[in-house]
Order: C-alpha cells, then structure tokens, then sequence
C-alpha cells in the first residue's frame, strides 16, 4: 500500500493554489473540473507528485466560500492493486467498509472507503503495480 494524497476542501481556489504554490513551493500538477457535480479539483506536489511524492488535493465545492474547522478534513488515499480485494482483506480483519469498491461519481475509477478506529476516512484507490 502506498499513501497518494490528502484531500482538503477549501474556499476560495485560487487562493488555496497561490499559497501551496508561492508559499510552499509545490507545483500545481493538474487541475479538473465536473460541472455534473459542481466541483473543480486542483491536485499539488513536490517533485512531480505520484507516484515518488503524495499529493495534496484541493477540492472546491461550487457555492461553498468557508468550512467550520474539522469539516475541512476530507481523507488519506491509499493505492491498492485491487480494491475489491483489498476491501475483503479488511472486512476480514474487522475493519470497516463505509462504502464498496465502486466507479467514482462521474468517472470510472475504482475507489472504495473505510474507517479507522477514530472516524478517519481512508479512501483506496485501485491502481496498476
């Protein structure tokens, strides 16, 4: 397993990008937007991001200009070979699957969910070796 990036909501885009980029120094690896669900995402790193560096990815949420502190939180991703697979493994050793391996909303991505002892979303996401 392999951790890929750490999701943030955030307000104002443009903001958020010109502080990880001018003040932090990251790079701003690829943005996208999806009119369907009204958000755009902008995913940035270091030295060219995955798979050598996690990333962070910055998601605004059309209509949204502020989140309560704890809200902003979103999820660590993880890589796996299969996430049908992996989900099994998990179930198996108890832990807890908040949502099946599935195609992401509006795409086709295999993803799938689950929480740690705490709450936290780990989000998997399947990917090739």
């Amino acid at each position: 397993m392999r951790i890929l990036h750490t999701m943030l909501r955030v307000g104002d885009l443009d903001r958020s990008i010109a502080f990880y980029t001018q003040v932090l120094g990251m790079n701003l690896l690829r943005r996208s937007e999806n009119p369907q669900y009204r958000y755009t995402l902008a995913f940035l790193g270091f030295e060219g991001g995955n798979p050598d560096q996690a990333e962070i990815e910055l998601t605004h949420n059309w209509g949204v200009t502020q989140y309560e502190m704890g809200s902003a939180y979103g999820h660590i991703a993880i890589g796996v070979p299969d996430a049908y697979a992996a989900c099994e493994r998990i179930r198996q050793a108890g832990g807890t699957i908040t949502r099946e391996a599935g195609p992401v909303l509006g795409g086709s991505t295999v993803i799938a969910f689950v929480t740690d002892p705490d709450g936290y979303k780990i989000e998997l996401i399947e990917r090739a070796a």
